[in-house]
């Protein structure tokens, strides 16, 4: 979390960093919008040869195309294993879904890491488990189970408010404010949502925000209208997210409390454009 701005003592607005924003905090993933691209490389091909050679995968997408025609936002999500595609069945997967606005990674507490690509059809994500035998899958919902298991199990439900140091302003009264509706939110709740952009605060406040709430191992970028990062903090939750301007300069900086945060989620129309594009990209170049 790279927190707002406060008034320096000459009078100057000064950033002030909490969770430091590198560049490549902001390249979760290095690819793009692949939508054109990918249906361009699929109308070169032959339908016929297609269906002939990668029938798993034509299988797959016509599966995932039902299931996502019925999914909601709110509902389970539901899982594609790829472990018995070829390579070609797995490079048409990869041309037909492209690369969406939201990637992300998950850092496992075995050391492992969980990829996580959203397709251009958004409610359609790949993952990738990266261990000793790489694993994939597809999953169709709102975000992925991985970063709501990861947000409840890797993250501490309470924390301790510590004796401040010295040169300590606001923070304070932040953190009980924080700890208070952590502490209280459950699903269904509407999120809150703390605004540091506008909130007068020194670096030794940040410093100690930083120290009291922590990190957690997750973090996504969506790559929508502009750019914002979303990244879990130790505290069940509790998200930062920040958005930022064409130069990656930051724009709005805020504490989220509550769910995974709506920027990075799927939502029901998304399913529904989705389902019909998919579908007629079926029709289209496999029967």
């Amino acid at each position: 979390m790279k927190a707002g701005f406060w008034t320096a003592p000459e009078g100057a607005a000064q950033p002030i960093n909490v969770f430091a924003i590198g560049e490549e905090s902001l390249n979760a993933s290095n690819g793009s919008l692949a939508a054109a691209g990918a249906l361009a490389k699929l109308a070169e091909l032959d339908s016929a040869e297609l269906a002939k050679s990668c029938p798993n995968a034509i299988e797959l997408l016509s599966m995932v195309a039902a299931v996502i025609a019925s999914q909601k936002a709110d509902a389970p999500t539901q899982l594609f294993r790829l472990g018995n595609l070829n390579d070609l069945e797995r490079k048409l997967i990869a041309d037909v879904l492209g690369e969406g606005e939201v990637a992300g990674v998950v850092a496992l507490p075995d050391g492992s890491l969980m990829q996580i690509q959203e397709s251009v059809l958004a409610g359609i994500w790949r993952l990738r488990l990266e261990t000793g035998a790489n694993h994939e899958y597809l999953e169709v919902g709102a975000v992925p189970e991985i970063v709501k298991r990861a947000a409840a199990d890797l993250t501490a439900s309470d924390f301790e408010i510590g004796q401040t140091p010295e040169g300590a302003m606001n923070v304070l009264p932040v953190l009980a404010e924080l700890r208070e509706r952590a502490l209280a939110w459950r699903p269904g709740i509407r999120s809150q949502i703390i605004n540091f952009t506008l909130l007068p605060m020194s670096p030794v406040d940040m410093g100690f925000l930083r120290e009291t709430i922590g990190n957690a191992p997750i973090q996504l970028v969506s790559r929508g209208y502009g750019t914002c990062r979303v990244q879990s903090t130790g505290i069940r939750n509790v998200w930062s997210v920040q958005f930022f301007n064409a130069m990656d300069t930051i724009i709005l900086d805020t504490l989220e409390v509550g769910g995974v945060p709506r920027v990075a989620l799927a939502a029901d129309e998304d399913f529904e454009d989705s389902a019909e594009r998919l579908q007629e990209i079926i029709e289209a170049y496999f029967k």
